[in-house]
This record gives structure tokens, C-alpha cells and sequence, in this order.
């Protein structure tokens, strides 16, 4: 069972604060945006972190040309700074703290009128940071662009923090809010049970088989779902929660396999001698996967009503870790072959309709992709000079930006 599921491991790692940005394409023509903050918080510490967080957000959106300088305004008036008279457009945000809750009321002016006028109000001032995601998420939708409903959305990841040590966290997906939720053993490859985010399964090593587990987030329980010996897996869940796909070993074969959430009941979807790993939902009648089918790990898909698999990527001989949003697939190729320093793994958009082919990242180790459920942003996991950092690309402005982890690993995420 160990050497099994040491087998899946080495095919996820192998195969498989303030953001850092990585401009891929620049665009001069943006608007510009400035902040200042008009906050009567007493923490000085605590202002800049939110003004920081609100900057890394405004940069996220993609739209603007964002001022990064921290400037402290009077809120009540329209009149901006004078180091601002020139911007497009100016924010102005004022924030109050007490035993009642945070108070946030913001305010978007262009040339001297306000235009988006705004007030929040949480009881918990940890989670400021989705205060500053909702306001970067409204003023995207005040300027008319697409939805990024994305950013509002928790991420959930498993770090390993020792030898056989782990820790499954919920976050913000810039990983200023971070809430332990299993500690203690060895559990991984957390997965979303759901849309509302209620709930996740998570692969547990503690016990004599490995182990899938379900965590009700609102109750605060855990509940076995189902074990296997070699290796359990959830690589996906379908859009409405009834189906995962898991990747499990009982006769010491990983293969790919159909579990039904409400019966209990479970089919098997591959049965090739060799690796199929990874699958991921394709609508609902196809799913694409990692198997080493060809002599290496390679992308395939297959049809659940015809039973016919495709090949996918024709680029590459080291090519895993995908991740399938409609007609489009995501996946991690190696990039290099040294046996003397560390490979580069990046990862490449296909098209499954065209030939089309699109390399997204450019350095380290790329790994773990997950699409936006609008196909607007790429969430992954990337390891660079011993750092891990949670990454997010915007297709379609051609951007990356880096989240770093203070301590631990990123092993596998899902948001």
C-alpha cells in the first residue's frame, strides 16, 4: 500500500503578505487608479496591511494602472490629493474598528464625483481581507468587465509542515486569512465537496487503508467515505456535488473510478495495465485524465457513453496534473530533463476544438491547476528558489501574480 501510494505521490510532485506580479504582456493604455485612505483606525500595522491587500487586489483585476503609494486623505471631501489630481479615478475608503465589528464605507470618484459609493460590515476584523476582495470584486463590475466571482471564493489547501506531517488549511486566495481545519497525521489532497464550499474531502494516511474523508464545515464533523488499499484519491466533483471521480488502487492497479455521493455505489471508468491518475470532470459525459499509457504520462480523455479515449497533448513526454473546464484543459509538462539540477514544470492551455496551444507560466515548478468556474482565472501551485506560492493567471489579460506561504509545503489545493 506504501509503495503504491508513494507511486501517486511522485506523480503529483514530479509529474505534477503582498503578490508578486509576473506582467507576461503590458498594457499602457489601462486607466489609472489611485487609493487613499481616510481610516480612523488606531493599529497603524493593521491600516497598511488592508491598504496592502486592497492594492494587490485592485492589481488582480487587471483594468487599471494602480498607484501603489500609501496616502492618508480626509474622507468627507470629493477633493482628492494633490499627488493624485491626474488619476482617472481615485478611491477613498474609511474604516472603523470596534467591539461592534469592522466598519468599511468607500467611495469611487472620477473627476471630483462620486461614482460607486459603498458600506460593509463584518463582525470579525481578521477577515478584512474579503472586505477588500468585495470591493475590488464591485468596482470590476462598476467598470463593466466580467464576472470575478471567483474572488470572493475560499481556497482550501493541504501544507506539509514535517516528515509524514500535515496540515489541511481554508483560506482567502491571497493567503492573508488562513484557518487550520486538520491537524495533526498525514492528509491530503483536500477537494471542495460543493459550490457553497460547505464542505471538502480530503485523503487521510492515518489509517490502515488510505482513507477518503468528508468534513461538514458548518457542523464541524468528519465522516469516513470510503477506503482503499494502494491509493484514494478525489481528483474532482461534479458542478452539482452527486459525482467524484476518484483514483483508487484495490488490486494493487490505480485506475479511474465513478462514485456515486448518494448511493454510495462506485463504477470503474479505466482498466489499463499501467498508471491512470487525475481525472477530471469534461461536462457530463466525458472526463480527462493522466495516464503513462504511451510510456510516459500523457493527457487523455475519455467518453463515458462510447467508452473511446483520446489522446489530448501531443507536445512534450512528461505531461500530467490537468485540470478540464469545457472545451478548454490545463495541464503540467516538464520543460527540462537534468539529472544534475532541478527541472522547470510549466504549465499549457490546450483547446480540445482547435490545435490551439498556450504556455502560461514560465519558471520553477507549476503544478496543480484549477480553472475559475467562469474561465476567467487559473489558480496553481508554484515552487521557486524553496519558496511555495499560491499563483493566480488572468487568461485573458495575460497576467500572473504570486501569493507566498510563509511556512510549509503547498502540496494540492482546490478553490
Amino acid at each position: 500500500m506504501k509503495i503504491l501510494f508513494s507511486i501517486l505521490i511522485s506523480i503529483t510532485f514530479l509529474f505534477a503578505s503582498d503578490a508578486t506580479i509576473e506582467v507576461i504582456k503590458k498594457v499602457d493604455s489601462l486607466p489609472t487608479l489611485a487609493v487613499e485612505d481616510s481610516s480612523e483606525h488606531e493599529d497603524e500595522t493593521f491600516k497598511l496591511k488592508f491598504f496592502k491587500t486592497l492594492i494587490a487586489d485592485l492589481n488582480v483585476l487587471s483594468i487599471f494602472n494602480v498607484d501603489r503609494h500609501h496616502v492618508i486623505t480626509d474622507y468627507e471631501t470629493n477633493t482628492v490629493d494633490v499627488r493624485n489630481k491626474d488619476m482617472n479615478y481615485v478611491l477613498k475608503y474609511n474604516i472603523e474598528d470596534s467591539d461592534e465589528g469592522f466598519f468599511l464605507e468607500m467611495k469611487l470618484i472620477e473627476k471630483e464625483n462620486i461614482v460607486l459609493g459603498k458600506k460593509y460590515k463584518i463582525s470579525d476584523s481578521k477577515k478584512y481581507m474579503f472586505v477588500a476582495h468585495t470591493i475590488a470584486y464591485e468596482i470590476n463590475e462598476f467598470m463593466g468587465q466580467p464576472s470575478i466571482e471567483w474572488m470572493k471564493k475560499k481556497v482550501v489547501f493541504s501544507r506539509v509542515v514535517g516528515p509524514k506531517r500535515s496540515e489541511i488549511v481554508i483560506a482567502d486566495y491571497t493567503l492573508n486569512y488562513q484557518h487550520i481545519v486538520i491537524k495533526g497525521g498525514f492528509n491530503l489532497f483536500p477537494k471542495w465537496a460543493s459550490q457553497e464550499q460547505n464542505g471538502f474531502y480530503y485523503t487521510s494516511l492515518n489509517e490502515e487503508k488510505p482513507t477518503l474523508k468528508y468534513v461538514d464545515i458548518r457542523k464541524g464533523s468528519i465522516k469516513n467515505i470510503i477506503s482503499s488499499e494502494g491509493m484514494m484519491t478525489c481528483s474532482d466533483v461534479s458542478l452539482d456535488g452527486s459525482k467524484l471521480l476518484l483514483t483508487m488502487a484495490p488490486d494493487s492497479q490505480p485506475d479511474i473510478y465513478i462514485y456515486d455521493v448518494a448511493t454510495k455505489i462506485y463504477s470503474k471508468l479505466t482498466n489499463f495495465k499501467g498508471i491512470d491518475v487525475g481525472a477530471q470532470f469534461m461536462g457530463n459525459d466525458k472526463v480527462a485524465f493522466v495516464s503513462n499509457r504511451l510510456g510516459y504520462p500523457n493527457i487523455f480523455s475519455k467518453d463515458l457513453k462510447t467508452g473511446y479515449v483520446e489522446q489530448m497533448v501531443y507536445y512534450g513526454k512528461n505531461n500530467s496534473a490537468c485540470s478540464a473546464n469545457g472545451e478548454y484543459v490545463i495541464y503540467k509538462a516538464r520543460e527540462s530533463s537534468n539529472a544534475f539540477s532541478r527541472n522547470t514544470f510549466n504549465l499549457h492551455m490546450i483547446s480540445t476544438k482547435t490545435d490551439f496551444i498556450r504556455r502560461l507560466t514560465a519558471s520553477g515548478v507549476n503544478e496543480f491547476p484549477r480553472f475559475s468556474k467562469d474561465s476567467d482565472a487559473v489558480l496553481f501551485i508554484k515552487n521557486y528558489k524553496n519558496q511555495s506560492s499560491i499563483g493566480i493567471i488572468r487568461l485573458n489579460h495575460n497576467k500572473n501574480y504570486l501569493f507566498p506561504l510563509k511556512y510549509g509545503k503547498l502540496q494540492a489545493m482546490d478553490w
